[in-house]
């Protein structure tokens, strides 16, 4: 059992300081002596736990990336009431830890789904997967606040969940080079006037 707790252990280590150098310097800009390097980590020990740096990048990205953007994105909203607020509260909170990384890159999954389009399908198909998922579940919480009376029954929610993704990307994209909290604030702002618009408003 101590041999097991170890060696998932070792891979957490191994896994959560490659997601930092990916994030930081780019897959195709990193090489597995740069990984080895910044982990003191020889190379057959690199390659008993992974066959390759595609390998390697898949299993952070269904390990740690997918965790990363479900618990800052998809379970604050999961199942909630209102989901208006809820989405605003969890984009804030988000976008306020963005705003006090010192090394903020922009938001990691656009990152890679940039980085990778055109050039490795296998790995694309797994971000965007990770993108469905939180797609999925913004539209779910709009249909129930839709059944529950909180959101305008006549929205389209799958309009609504694409475009409150592509904004909140566009966002901390600005963020990385502008005054992250100057633009915090503005964005949240704008995203409480559009969602007076759409919510359920008694009839007069």
């Amino acid at each position: 059992m101590d041999k097991q707790l170890k060696r998932m252990a070792t891979m957490q280590r191994i896994q959560t300081t490659g997601l930092e150098i990916f994030y930081q310097k780019g897959y195709f800009n990193t090489s597995i002596d740069d990984i080895l390097k910044e982990l003191s980590l020889s190379k057959g020990a690199f390659y008993y736990h992974f066959q390759s740096k595609e390998e390697y990048f898949i299993s952070i990205v269904q390990n740690l990336l997918f965790r990363k953007v479900y618990s800052s994105l998809i379970e604050p909203i999961e199942g909630q009431e209102d989901p208006l607020n809820k989405i605003v509260a969890c984009f804030d909170d988000a976008l306020e830890t963005a705003e006090h990384n010192f090394l903020d890159y922009g938001f990691v999954l656009s990152n890679f789904i940039t980085e990778f389009n055109g050039k490795n399908p296998d790995i694309m198909n797994y971000l965007q997967d990770i993108l469905k998922v939180w797609e999925v579940n913004l539209v779910t919480a709009l249909q129930k606040g839709k059944t529950d009376g909180y959101v305008d029954r006549h929205i389209d929610s799958e309009a609504v969940a694409t475009y409150l993704i592509s904004s909140y990307i566009g966002i901390r994209t600005l963020m990385v080079e502008g005054n992250s909290k100057m633009l915090r604030y503005k964005y949240i702002q704008q995203l409480r006037q559009y969602f007076k618009l759409i919510e359920y408003k008694e009839p007069a």
